[in-house]
């Protein structure tokens, strides 16, 4: 799937674009998009986390797909998902603090637009029902579900269906359903990973099922990357991957059955050759997520024999043969390891069709904060 012998990423004209420089093949991502429309069959069954792009640009290019509704991971994401007109936005945190506040200032400073957001903890959703009813807005909330990851959410099970019937009980919140992430399950074996992913919806199922024999109406959104070809099989999930539209080194190596093709590509130069067998990029931890391994966050297309031995703010120094080819200056393609918090680490992205610069897309929800 990685196909290094190609030249699809080759610029024409590289010297118009500084490095280090993040692009973004846009017919690869489209290609990406009708790809993951096609595991779940409709549109309408995919909530794309908007957090690996948080362009406007980007978004709407699924939007232009038939994909309406979108989840994000901040406010700032939520608040970009509005300027690119979005119709349906799921915030998937629990508001705590000012975060409610600003959270219903979103909301009530749009009209035509769906608004939704998780709760694992009473104490948190009757501070939404009373700022609620305060402001006569009806929050619409999802139980977040603690699926194994034991970073958010809530048991499965009896504690999640006790807290989704006390919050029916508050005035001023909606519940809509569950929210289930599963994304510690990187079995490399898809049959593996899918006997896991199985057994933890067992429970989740069990209340789904209690819950609509008693009349309520459930929806449950499920899957992010890793389980979401698997989740598309249940018919009451919606989906909601978000790295499909980019790709990334990590996935295309975890996960080998799905067919995603790498559609942002980091650019980045030769800036020094301080001493025999080393080459020096201007490819440093500002412009490369770094939280993995030093050999765990590039992959270049075009190089062969370079291994990396150091990184620091600015600079990626590679190992290779003393008798190397490379001259300062030359330009390099790679493949981001994690691709998600490497966007969050541009100001914009360069689009690219046909080997040429076609424009740029603001990574508007790379900020904290967009209304002030």
């Amino acid at each position: 799937m990685m196909d290094k012998k190609s030249d699809w990423f080759t610029l024409s004209h590289p010297e118009y674009i500084d490095s280090p420089a993040l692009l973004v093949y846009t017919a690869r991502a489209k290609e990406n998009i009708q790809k993951a429309i096609s595991v779940v069959k409709d549109p309408k069954r995919l909530r794309p986390h908007v957090k690996t792009n948080k362009a406007v640009e980007a978004c709407q290019l699924m939007m232009e797909a038939g994909i309406s509704a979108f989840k994000c991971a901040t406010i700032a994401e939520a608040e970009m998902l509005v300027r690119a007109e979005a119709k349906d936005i799921l915030l998937a945190y629990q508001p705590v603090g000012p975060k409610q506040e600003r959270w219903l200032n979103l909301i009530t400073s749009t009209t035509g637009i769906t608004f939704s957001c998780l709760v694992d903890n009473y104490r948190i959703a009757s501070q939404l029902s009373e700022l609620g009813e305060k402001n006569n807005v009806t929050f619409r909330v999802y139980i977040d579900l603690n699926a194994g990851t034991n970073r958010t959410g809530i048991a499965p099970g009896d504690p999640a269906e006790k807290l989704y019937r006390e919050c029916l009980t508050l005035k001023s919140l909606q519940v809509i359903g569950f929210h289930v992430y599963d994304g510690h399950l990187r079995q490399l074996d898809i049959g593996d990973r899918k006997k896991a992913c199985d057994e933890g919806y067992r429970e989740i199922d069990a209340v789904y099922q209690r819950l609509k024999n008693e009349g309520h109406s459930v929806e449950v959104i499920a899957g992010g990357s890793t389980t979401f070809t698997i989740h598309a099989n249940r018919p009451e999930v919606i989906c909601s991957p978000g790295t499909f539209i980019y790709w990334d080194q990590g996935y295309g190596e975890g996960l080998p059955e799905q067919e995603f093709e790498p559609a942002a590509l980091v650019m980045t130069r030769v800036i020094s050759l301080p001493a025999p067998g080393l080459i020096c990029l201007d490819l440093g931890h500002k412009s490369i997520s770094a939280e993995n391994p030093l050999t765990n966050r590039v992959t270049l297309l075009n190089a062969d024999n370079l291994t990396p031995v150091s990184q620091s703010e600015e600079h990626l120094v590679m190992k290779t043969d003393v008798d190397h080819p490379y001259q300062v200056g030359d330009v390099f393609y790679g493949i981001p390891y994690h691709i998600c918090p490497t966007v969050a680490l541009y100001d914009h992205v360069s689009t690219i069709e046909g080997g040429k610069k076609t424009g740029e897309w603001k990574v508007l929800a790379r900020d904290k904060q967009l209304t002030y």
